[in-house]
């Protein structure tokens, strides 16, 4: 869930709700079963099972070469794979391109777009049979005083942004975003991630592709790890981190501290793992419930007061680096046998 990312550009006054067919959708809006797709002889999505349940968001995380380009790719019906049954919104994207195209929004690339074009010519464009959305959009998504100002002209912000509003022009009940925010500031990072929050909010149904993790972990509901072609561990965002990054470390000075005295004393607490001291700074390796504890102990012990305190708390990073690690008996990348 998005933690800390405010909903909308329009004054504080709440967007109107746009009509989602996902709505009406009992089923998975994305099923995937045994996709592989293989490029020169190489396998870069193996036998992948993945479903997105309607009105979620849900990440593909991994690191380059993962497949997660490809695996969106196929479902949207612009690559076609070698095996494997896909089916968004019930439609074959291969077979039913056409229907699917009118039902799936995506992101144009940040030079997808003329230098001269203006917002609402470029809207126009885009806006087929729902023209009436235009405006609305628009002014949901903090551009509608920029309607006249050409694309050389926006911000990064204000081009993803406007990325975005043309991806739902069509009322789409799937966005499929692929690295969203690469190359923005922050400031631009925050209003992006606000357009997806709106959607969110709105019950639209998002695959977000990224290698920005803490994006991943603001934005989406679930979030799907892989490596070379395949899945290796889905759920939230903190199931993976429970999973895969439990442990926290928790470190301060402690001026005078009597060195394995203090050690054996800190062993001893309920959820530490490991204690490590240099001087007077001290690291404590554990569970998370050895957070408090080592607060009570400071408090207790008579010890001056600590200083330089600070708790690290893993995140998805560290969930995923050690999923990647773990995964380092995976063998490499498969060939097409000939």
């Amino acid at each position: 869930m998005c933690r800390g990312v405010p909903a909308t550009w329009n004054g504080g006054m709440q967007p109107t709700p746009m009509r989602h067919a996902t709505e009406h959708i009992s089923g998975p809006v994305v099923t995937v079963r045994g996709l592989t797709k293989s490029y020169g002889g190489r396998v870069v999505v193996d036998n992948l099972d993945l479903h997105v349940g309607a009105g979620e968001i849900v990440g593909l995380i991994g690191a380059n070469g993962a497949g997660k380009t490809t695996t969106v790719e196929c479902l949207q019906g612009l690559r076609t794979p070698d095996s494997g049954v896909i089916r968004v919104l019930g439609l074959d994207p291969v077979k039913q391109a056409d229907r699917l195209r009118l039902q799936v929004g995506s992101q144009l690339q940040s030079s997808g777009l003329p230098d001269r074009l203006r917002v609402t010519e470029a809207v126009d464009l885009f806006a087929g049979a729902h023209a009436q959305d235009r405006d609305r959009l628009l002014e949901q998504f903090g551009l509608g005083r920029l309607r006249r100002s050409p694309f050389a002209g926006l911000s990064g912000g204000e081009r993803q942004r406007l990325f975005l509003v043309l991806a739902l022009l069509n009322r789409p009940r799937l966005v499929i975003l692929d690295e969203l925010t690469q190359g923005l500031d922050p400031a631009a990072r925050r209003e992006v991630w606000s357009a997806v929050a709106q959607l969110r909010d709105e019950g639209t149904t998002v695959m977000l592709v990224t290698h920005e993790l803490d994006e991943a972990e603001a934005l989406c509901e679930r979030v799907v790890a892989m490596r070379q072609g395949r899945v290796l561990d889905q759920g939230t965002p903190a199931e993976l981190v429970a999973r895969h990054a439990p442990g926290v470390t928790v470190r301060f000075g402690l001026p005078g501290a009597g060195g394995s005295a203090i050690r054996g004393e800190l062993d001893r607490l309920p959820g530490v793992h490991r204690v490590s001291q240099e001087r007077d700074q001290v690291a404590i390796e554990g569970a998370r419930e050895a957070i408090a504890h080592v607060g009570a102990w400071l408090v207790a012990s008579g010890h001056p007061v600590p200083v330089d305190l600070r708790v690290d708390i893993p995140d998805l990073e560290s969930a995923l680096l050690t999923l990647l690690d773990q995964s380092t008996d995976l063998p490499e990348t498969r060939k097409v046998a000939s």
